[in-house]
């Protein structure tokens, strides 16, 4: 019976031993891991925390319009009124936003909820030029949208969300029902020629970002013809003022 007493001691410890040594292995690979994901965190700019919109301006200069707020954390557009859009001299303006800062090559990530039948647009290389009423005259974008209520989304599936608009159809419709995040992930290397829209973990679009392959993408297009239209491989992120009300939070960007 004693003999039996030694070898269970025996073998509880010797678990014993195994356990501790396991669970500090484990808490080494953990801590490698954050230490990998700190290095990483480090690379990115945060272009909106849920605290400032200080990285943001209005198209064209001045300081973000007060139709873009901060609500519970999250950047908001809440479309002015016809009224509240008329300048000084009763003409209608759009309230775009766009970085104080221009990229080039970049990781671009956010988060984005679109309305009931709303409408919205990230864009980039945006040249802030008074030739260019909107940022859209300079400037791709992927498409931000309600596919299923609102009417861009019947308009052909390179105006559904994730698109590149209306160049790219996505390859599937991946989005989350309207009153719910998306994710989305838009890479522009200029040094590898290649531009991809990845929404909610899948990449939806892939495309040419300068030179012959675009211009013959844009060939036959609405922005055929357009002058200076995608030519800046440097220039500035933006938000679109589409008049409809578009969230979005953990904005962040990597140069490449």
């Amino acid at each position: 019976m004693k003999k039996l007493m030694i070898v269970a001691l025996v073998v509880l410890t010797s678990m014993a031993c195994k356990e501790k040594v396991e669970k500090a292995a484990d808490k080494a690979i953990e801590e490698v891991h954050e230490g990998d994901s700190a290095e990483a965190t480090s690379e990115w700019i945060s272009l909106f925390d849920g605290s400032s919109l200080d990285a943001w301006q209005a198209y064209m200069g001045g300081d973000a319009p007060e139709s873009w707020k901060i609500i519970d954390g999250n950047m908001v557009f809440d479309p002015p009124t016809d009224e509240e859009r008329k300048d000084a001299d009763g003409k209608k303006q759009s309230f775009n936003i766009v970085t104080k800062q221009e990229f080039t090559s970049f990781v671009l990530s956010l988060e984005w909820k679109i309305s009931d039948t709303g409408n919205g647009g990230i864009f980039w290389g945006i040249v802030e030029d008074a030739k260019y009423k909107q940022p859209y005259h300079s400037a791709l974008e992927i498409q931000v949208l309600d596919n299923d209520k609102h009417p861009d989304g019947k308009n052909g599936t390179s105006h559904q969300a994730g698109a590149l608009y209306d160049l790219v159809s996505p390859s599937e419709d991946v989005t989350k029902p309207v009153g719910e995040w998306n994710t989305a992930v838009i890479t522009i290397d200029h040094n590898t020629n290649k531009g991809t829209s990845v929404l909610n973990g899948v990449e939806v679009a892939t495309f040419p970002v300068h030179g012959e392959e675009l211009d013959a993408l844009l060939k036959g297009s609405k922005f055929d013809g357009w002058d200076g239209f995608a030519k800046a491989k440097t220039g500035k992120i933006g938000l679109q003022d589409h008049g409809d009300v578009v969230a979005f939070r953990n904005i962040k960007i990597k140069e490449l």
